[in-house]
């Protein structure tokens, strides 16, 4: 076990070391927020407007619904976009030839995926958390709502779709073995996985063929997560605005997710997250030749 936990020290001192890994760990997120200042504020507010027709809404309230969208947004994209950048060293470590030394060290396989792993997700969380931190306090700046249990259940969302992401860039990962591809998967999630979770623009507005393909896929629900505990206190609040108004723009904004049109439940869509990550982890030590926890050494 001691050096397991040294591997894993090493390999998150690693990532925050190497700056190109870190910084580019958050270029995701600073584009969805200049992308959000830009643009994407102004029309979810126009369409908020739009959908309570005319009903009452204060200011603050509708900096609060904007505002827990940006955060929705943001923290289902970067727990699993940073997720992919600290999981970047066990590929970096193939390609410049430190995983030999350490195969012909007395470090077994099985200890070194322990650690790659374990690092990735330390590394994400530590990250993700700060982010979190930090949209707290943005939330309280735009209008807070939030109760003490909207807090709790986003700081598990967060957990768990950490533990999403490092299991999935886990198994894409150890497929890898140069520069070229890092760079390639990395472009690729950072630039696609913001629309095909619906953080970019809700499902929603997206056609009836592609809403039916995304709604199968776990990153649906993780954002539906944080789109509940974000936003849902906000509209409780709301006096004045037919219920109808509420159902309909729970239903565009991806709160209420329907699924063949049955209503998905915060808890089923817990259930899908945390059975996605239980399954891909199960893939990822198939990968590494069996149970990773079983030392061979």
């Amino acid at each position: 076990m001691k050096t397991t936990f040294s591997l894993i020290k090493r390999n998150v001192k690693m990532f925050f070391k190497d700056k190109v890994m870190f910084f580019t760990s958050l270029i995701t997120p600073l584009i969805l927020l200049v992308l959000y200042a830009t643009f994407l504020a102004k029309v979810f507010k126009t369409s908020i407007k739009d959908n309570f027709n005319g009903a009452p809404i204060s200011n603050k309230a509708l900096n609060a619904l904007v505002g827990g969208q940006l955060v929705s947004s943001l923290m289902s994209i970067i727990c699993i976009t940073v997720s992919f950048c600290s999981n970047m060293l066990m590929v970096q470590d193939k390609a410049n030839g430190t995983i030999k030394d350490f195969n012909v060290s007395s470090v077994s396989q099985n200890k070194l995926s322990i650690a790659y792993f374990a690092a990735s997700f330390i590394a994400t969380l530590i990250i993700c958390y700060v982010a979190l931190a930090l949209s707290f306090v943005y939330l309280i700046i735009m209008g807070w709502y939030l109760t003490f249990t909207d807090v709790i259940l986003l700081i598990l969302d967060t957990f768990l779709s950490v533990a999403f992401g490092t299991a999935l860039s886990s198994v894409i990962h150890s497929f890898l073995s140069t520069q070229g591809q890092i760079s390639t998967v990395g472009t690729i999630v950072s630039a696609g996985y913001g629309f095909i979770c619906g953080a970019y623009m809700p499902i929603a507005s997206f056609s009836t063929v592609l809403q039916k393909i995304l709604i199968f896929l776990p990153s649906t629900y993780a954002t539906n997560l944080f789109r509940i505990h974000s936003v849902t206190s906000t509209l409780k609040s709301l006096d004045g605005v037919p219920q109808q108004a509420i159902t309909s723009l729970k239903q565009g904004l991806d709160i209420q997710l329907s699924f063949f049109g049955n209503t998905v439940s915060p808890v089923a869509s817990f259930i899908v997250l945390i059975t996605s990550t239980i399954v891909l982890i199960g893939v990822f030590l198939l990968i590494k030749g069996g149970d990773l926890f079983v030392d061979s050494a």
